[in-house]
């Protein structure tokens, strides 16, 4: 789900100065004589693909190497072009050449015009490799693996067994890259590849977690952005140093955005064919059922539907109020006895394809627990399990006892970094974009980044779902690209309006090609979804 979570710790005053000297020792990385090559050549219909080699590890650039891999899209007005626009799609670990060969051409059109867009597979992830990947089904075994524990089902032997199975098996596997796939060192790579293109300046606009990497890279390379977009922002402080309590208002805004569904479900029954005038009661009633008689499901992945595939796929539904009508369609048909549209939610949400499950979760979990901020108490997660459930009522399985993986991993990180995070003083004021019910990153998230940064300025999109840019709001996207464009940052407290209506979906359409269709249509929102 769109979050958030960290995990090495310091351990005296040796780790400590070790920590200091690897944030250090990047500065000099920055250097004239630190270049990195790129060789481009055509690969995707219009797109030019290089592979950039950096070091593994910063703070010894001479050693070992990685491969980074990197397309662009190059510019179409060559006499007016500005630069290149760097992009991220979030995660942590979510892929950029793949994503941006899949729907760049049309999600960043209007900016093509005057910039290379530029897209790199984080390392770790993506094209690269070694790319992180625990092998496992993600709907049993992964992170957010059922059953989802609360108090009353809670085996504590169960879930520190697969606790540790989970995260031992991702090191286990992954091992040698896993000290050095931090956000900082994310960053440095960005900056060598800013170098590479020949922009003196980095222009950059990141969705999600690209938020935090643009926060990061901002705070180490003060001097060397010209435009930063932060869209979907997290609190970076709060992100690394204080992942719980960011994973808690997380869940809290997920429920929030779910709440915010049932009430245009019931004033909008023209075209949202659940519930009556209570969708909130009748989804209630539909998870209860649906533990004590799991539903029957057809389709690519048939498997019968039970309470914790429910609201499993009513979470990820709340990412995009595009896949609201779909929601609406699936609990409808779900309500009549058939799992089937709730089943493809679900797949999409755990990554499952006929390929096997996406390790983008796997990628997730081994960035975030590499550098994240968490204890090795087991008790603590207990606690906060426990805690999660008294609070969140759709999403409690999100925070507490799902974090409990993290107690067991022991790498430790190399060039973290972990604030303060700060904007430039002379430098163009970086674009903080928050949609006002974001389920994955609450606006109150925002707001904290912006004082963070101090020199930020905020637009607000007033809208559902996870980011703004992109095709939710022409508002939104015109002063996105002015800014880019001409750095010309809207005034303060700007609001933009979502322009996103709750359309119809026939509920037939929810289990078959049209369901796979429509989750095809929402491929860039999708992406952010870790």
């Amino acid at each position: 789900m769109v979050s958030s979570r960290q995990r090495a710790r310091m351990v005296g005053f040796v780790c400590a100065a070790l920590a200091a000297l690897a944030v250090l020792a990047p500065a000099a990385s920055a250097r004239p004589h630190a270049t990195t090559r790129l060789r481009w050549k055509a690969c995707a219909k219009g797109f030019e693909c290089a592979t950039a080699r950096v070091p593994r590890d910063y703070a010894h650039p001479g050693g070992k190497k990685l491969g980074i891999a990197v397309t662009r899209l190059p510019a179409r007005d060559k006499r007016h072009r500005i630069g290149s626009l760097f992009v991220n799609f979030g995660g942590p670990g979510a892929d950029a050449v793949a994503s941006l060969h899949s729907f760049g051409k049309d999600l960043f059109s209007s900016l093509n015009d005057r910039f290379d867009i530029v897209g790199f597979d984080p390392r770790g992830a993506g094209q690269n490799k070694p790319a992180i990947d625990c092998k496992v089904n993600q709907e049993t075994q992964g992170l957010y693996g059922q059953p989802f524990f609360t108090p009353l089902n809670l085996k504590v032997k169960a879930l520190v067994t697969r606790s540790k199975r989970y995260a031992r098996r991702c090191v286990r596997r992954n091992r040698a890259i896993l000290p050095y796939v931090s956000t900082a060192n994310v960053a440095r790579d960005m900056n060598r590849l800013r170098a590479a293109v020949g922009d003196r300046k980095l222009t950059y606009l990141g969705f999600s977690y690209g938020t935090f990497l643009g926060a990061t890279y901002a705070s180490l390379f003060p001097k060397r952005y010209r435009a930063l977009v932060l869209d979907g922002p997290v609190d970076a402080d709060e992100y690394i140093n204080h992942p719980t309590r960011n994973l808690q208002a997380q869940s809290a805004a997920f429920d929030r955005a779910l709440a915010r569904f049932f009430m245009t479900c019931a004033a909008q029954q023209d075209v949202c064919k659940f519930g009556g005038a209570d969708p909130w009661a009748a989804f209630d009633a539909l998870v209860a059922r649906a533990y004590r008689h799991p539903l029957p499901a057809s389709g690519d992945h048939p498997r019968p539907v039970d309470g914790d595939d429910v609201l499993a796929a009513a979470g990820f539904a709340t990412y995009a109020k595009q896949l609201w009508p779909l929601l609406a369609a699936s609990l409808a048909m779900a309500a009549d006895g058939d799992g089937t549209g709730i089943r493809a939610l679900v797949d999409q949400s755990y990554g499952w394809s006929r390929n096997g499950y996406d390790p983008s979760t796997d990628r997730y979990f081994a960035i975030t627990a590499v550098e994240q901020h968490y204890p090795r108490d087991r008790r603590f997660f207990l606690t906060e399990g426990a805690r999660s459930w008294s609070l969140f009522p759709y999403t409690y399985w999100n925070t507490g006892y799902v974090e409990l993986p993290y107690a067991y991993f022991p790498i430790k990180p190399v060039g973290v970094f972990r604030g303060p995070f700060r904007a430039a003083r002379r430098a163009t004021p970086p674009l903080v974009v928050a949609t006002t019910y974001d389920p994955a990153t609450p606006y109150r998230g925002a707001l904290s980044l912006v004082a963070q940064l101090r020199r930020a300025r905020l637009l607000t999109m007033v809208g559902d779902g996870h980011t703004a840019y992109g095709g939710n709001s022409r508002c939104i996207d015109a002063a996105v690209n002015a800014y880019l464009v001409r750095r010309k940052a809207p005034p303060h407290g700007a609001l933009c309006r979502q322009e996103v209506p709750f359309a119809a979906l026939r509920p037939a359409a929810a289990g078959g090609g049209a369901s796979r269709g429509l989750l095809r249509s929402l491929q860039p929102r999708l992406a952010l979804v870790h």
